[in-house]
């Protein structure tokens, strides 16, 4: 029995470690409830979702969120959004709730509801973007009418048990805490008013808890090598490999709908080695005195799929001095004042901020010029390659350091020359004695 609690435990532990982020050290997202107004059976509060994930945004088809209420509460009416079942309201007579179950499953509603169905910051398919990426689409929100619950501060009951998709498993909820009332300034600015009661739910994303394996991985090449590094073999995994994948010249893939997304996401993947949806190419490609240029190449192997409002994140030294970022959008990400290894890279709003389903539009590309710290510059012993690669939050899988691109040895310059000078010297004193 103390065996299968340390088993569980160590567990336990290390899918706490890793919902903590190095990279967005702070990330998590934030579920606020807000009582509005008092009724004379429960009261209105106003839910907000805010994405404070630096590079990890929910997309479609977006988030559900669940709990458990703590008494008999029912659910009378909803702005913004709906559960996905009404369960058992038999004993209601006349005004019928719109939800009776114990453990509701709310979802956003879709874009283009009547707006007596809209509220601020609703309805957008369950869609919500990175902090970083876009602040402002960062947040849901959505009003309930609580009924048969508490109708003061002392007698309401927190709901329990906060589960959220995003869309699908990762995220882990903490239990409801009261804050102090949120604040609120009326449209002229001029009059400020607070909620009733306030808490909040926070939720933090493990990818050890998301999936088995990873859902990317990068390969490498570079100009003073003609070797192509790969990603490794079955870096997303290989189960049944001949059964979820087809290869580039199938007959299935002219068949109608086959683009169409599944219910439960399930991918249609192109036959490759390393078996991932998505796969980032890092390419070397040209040295000059001050600066350096890398080419970065991201491909869609899901036929299923395309990632809208999609990010990748790399941690190199040398991003501490970016120049120029062509064709992508940049932004620096300092989760350490003293360290400036890290940014983000996403698409141009409009332009290619959405990577298409696998085929051949399935890529963007870019280029990065970057200005060299002539303390630190090298390309040996593959500096020059990143230390970590995200796509949308998502770790990838990165080749093993002994095949990455190696620089030749004619490239070794002065340290060749010198070591050939030493050997001569040597060779000449022993002749002369």
């Amino acid at each position: 029995m103390r065996t299968i609690f340390s088993a569980l435990s160590i567990v336990v532990l290390f899918a706490c470690a890793a919902a903590y982020d190095p990279l967005d050290p702070t990330g998590n997202i934030t579920i606020k409830w807000d009582v509005m107004s008092w009724t004379p059976d429960g009261y209105v509060a106003m839910v907000t979702m805010n994405n404070f994930q630096m590079y990890r945004h929910i997309m479609s088809p977006g988030w559900t969120m669940g709990w458990t209420w703590a008494k008999k509460e029912v659910i009378w009416s909803m702005v913004g959004s709906q559960t996905t079942e009404q369960g058992d309201c038999s004993k209601f007579k006349g005004n019928i709730p719109h939800c009776c179950k114990k453990t509701p499953t709310v979802v956003d509603l879709l874009p283009g509801v009547p707006y007596n169905q809209q509220i601020n910051n609703c309805c957008k398919g369950g869609v919500l973007a990175a902090w970083g990426q876009d602040p402002a689409s960062a947040v849901s929100a959505f009003q309930v009418s609580v009924g048969q619950g508490g109708t003061s501060n002392r007698t309401v009951k927190l709901p329990r048990n906060f589960t959220l998709l995003g869309p699908g498993p990762g995220y882990t909820c903490g239990p409801a805490k009261i804050v102090p009332p949120t604040n609120f300034l009326t449209s002229d600015r001029r009059r400020k008013t607070q909620a009733l009661m306030t808490w909040n739910v926070t939720c933090t994303y493990s990818q050890f808890l998301a999936r088995k394996h990873p859902s990317c991985c990068v390969s490498f090449s570079s100009f003073y090598n003609e070797t192509i590094t790969p990603c490794p073999s079955c870096a997303c995994g290989c189960e049944n490999k001949r059964n979820k994948c087809v290869k580039s010249d199938s007959k299935l893939l002219s068949v109608v709908g086959v683009n169409t997304p599944r219910k439960d996401n399930s991918p249609l993947l192109q036959c490759t080695h390393h078996m991932c949806p998505v796969r980032v190419h890092w390419h070397v490609k040209a040295n000059y005195k001050d600066y350096w240029r890398v080419k970065l190449a991201l491909t869609n192997f899901n036929y299923r799929l395309n990632y809208t409002l999609w990010t990748l994140v790399v941690q190199h030294p040398n991003l501490n001095n970016v120049t120029q970022v062509f064709s992508f959008d940049y932004k620096p990400i300092v989760p350490y004042q003293s360290v400036n290894d890290t940014g983000m890279f996403y698409g141009t709003k409009f332009y290619n901020d959405q990577l298409m389903e696998a085929g051949p539009f399935g890529n963007v590309q870019s280029e990065v010029l970057l200005q060299k710290d002539q303390n630190t510059f090298t390309f040996k012993q593959g500096w020059a390659f990143p230390r970590k690669v995200y796509f949308n939050g998502e770790e990838c899988m990165l080749p093993p350091p002994d095949t990455y691109p190696f620089l030749p040895n004619s490239a070794n310059g002065n340290l060749i020359g010198y070591s050939t000078l030493i050997i001569w010297a040597v060779f000449l004193l022993f002749i002369m004695h």
